[in-house]
């Protein structure tokens, strides 16, 4: 395929990204089908996600044929470390498009979308307008705490590049950064410094002091599941 067509690369990239919200949208509509009760319903929706999952994997096929491997055993292993090197460019790529460029610019959509003129010319719709300011005070609120995640997940994917590159091994910084503590389920790295104020913890709060009834504004995990943070680094081999 020629993907020195702009249109055709673009298509390709829409529909890869298509297909992968598609997957995760009907798992997440199997585990409502499964808290419900109705198995049956589940397992269609599961199967169809994966069904989803292989049209995307083809069209990402077709966007890196790089990535695209016949026979593993005819790879030397230079060439294993090229293919794994390159998986890892285009993550720290995504991360790092995702922590300095859209989720700023979305929290700052987001928070211009709070001042709505619907409330104020029309009495009727203000109940409305105050129901989707609160949405966007929400999505604001999430896409500033997504921003530093990604940016933890990009120095990650950076740490094991360097590491598969042999310039040592893939670890944790020896000593956590003081205060700050990452959820294990979604990596939402709680700052004392910010507090979470959505959820009444003011800004200057302690870790230790939040309420143990807290949960990740993220997914919702319990407290018990942070961990203090330690920066991802490489150690000497």
């Amino acid at each position: 395929m020629d993907l020195n067509q702009p249109r055709t690369q673009a298509n390709l990239e829409a529909a890869f990204g298509g297909e992968s919200m598609a997957n995760r949208k009907y798992l997440f509509f199997a585990e409502v089908a499964k808290q419900l009760g109705n198995g049956e319903l589940a397992r269609l929706f599961r199967d169809t996600a994966n069904q989803e999952t292989e049209h995307a994997f083809a069209h990402f096929r077709l966007l890196h044929p790089e990535l695209v491997i016949d026979d593993p055993s005819a790879l030397s292993d230079e060439q294993k470390q090229q293919v794994l090197g390159r998986c890892l460019e285009l993550a720290i790529e995504g991360e790092t498009y995702e922590y300095t460029t859209m989720y700023p610019e979305f929290a700052a959509a987001a928070q211009a979308d709070r001042d709505t003129g619907a409330a104020v010319e029309f009495q009727a719709q203000a109940d409305e307008s105050r129901g989707h300011a609160a949405i966007f005070r929400k999505a604001a609120s999430n896409f500033g705490l997504l921003t530093p995640i990604e940016q933890h997940h990009a120095e990650r994917y950076g740490v094991a590049l360097a590491a598969l590159q042999g310039k040592g091994t893939a670890g944790e910084a020896a000593a956590p950064i003081p205060g700050q503590w990452i959820c294990k389920v979604c990596s939402m790295i709680y700052d004392p410094v910010v507090g979470d104020p959505d959820s009444g913890i003011a800004a200057g709060t302690p870790f230790e002091a939040i309420p143990d009834d807290w949960s990740c504004p993220i997914c919702g995990t319990h407290k018990a599941n942070f961990i203090p943070y330690r920066e991802p680094a490489l150690l000497a081999s």
